[in-house]
């Protein structure tokens, strides 16, 4: 619990610390370590994304057996969210194409690597684009975004999720709530791996400044423009959530 001094300070996590900088966001850092985190991605996520709970409340009820629906992943790393849904989608017998982007070429790159999956469509574009382009999915998501963002790219990224699920599609938004709780579990329960599965990996070091630079529910709710919701998950999750028919 001494990655970060002072944690057992009453004030510890109080304030979000948005001048924390992850280690994967240096484009000058190890290459190395950069692909083991993607790579490794897909289990942690596992674990503490929840993301087959995204798949069955927002994503299922939105696909067809007979029809291809479209899903978009914003910021999507090492695509390891797409993948997950399109097996998830594949076992329930649903059509789903999902376009997976993100501004980092290194990211792209990497999953460009990897062995090609049925539906999914690697793009390194924004979603601005992607919007001013006419493009339309029945959901717009991304998994651990928000907390990366300054109040503009906030703002903007809502603003072109509105206009991509226009159509009757919804958008949600997912990522860590900040607490202490969150913070003394990811490292209590990364600690044991830290010398063997996660070594030469950014996601022990990432995680933690992840959650101190993440949001609450209440401070999230306070900045939402309107049509826009905050609800919380498990464990220590949250969903900004806008629906085009709501």
């Amino acid at each position: 619990m001494s990655t970060v001094p002072g944690f057992f300070d009453s004030g510890f996590l109080r304030q979000r610390d948005d001048t924390a900088t992850e280690l994967m966001d240096d484009h000058d850092g190890d290459v190395a370590a950069l692909a083991r985190t993607y790579e490794r991605f897909r289990l942690v996520n596992a674990v503490v994304s929840n993301q087959r709970a995204v798949y069955r409340r927002w994503v299922r009820p939105c696909l067809s057996p007979t029809e291809t629906r479209r899903v978009l992943d914003i910021g999507t790393g090492g695509a390891d969210l797409p993948r997950a849904l399109l097996r998830w989608a594949r076992a329930d017998g649903l059509r789903l194409e999902v376009t997976a982007i993100d501004p980092d070429a290194r990211s792209l790159d990497w999953a460009l690597a990897q062995p090609a999956d049925p539906g999914l469509v690697l793009r390194r574009v924004s979603s601005s684009e992607l919007a001013d382009a006419g493009e339309r999915f029945e959901v717009v998501t991304s998994n651990h975004v928000l907390h990366h963002l300054d109040g503009h790219q906030f703002g903007a990224l809502l603003a072109d999720s509105e206009r991509l699920a226009a159509d009757g599609g919804i958008a949600v938004h997912a990522d860590i709530e900040r607490s202490r709780y969150g913070y003394a579990g990811f490292a209590l329960g990364t600690l044991p791996f830290s010398r063997n599965l996660l070594a030469g990996s950014y996601i022990r070091a990432d995680g933690l400044t992840s959650i101190r630079r993440s949001h609450t529910a209440a401070e999230l709710a306070a900045v939402l423009p309107p049509g826009w919701r905050v609800r919380r998950g498990i464990p220590s999750r949250l969903e900004v959530v806008w629906e085009a028919d709501a």
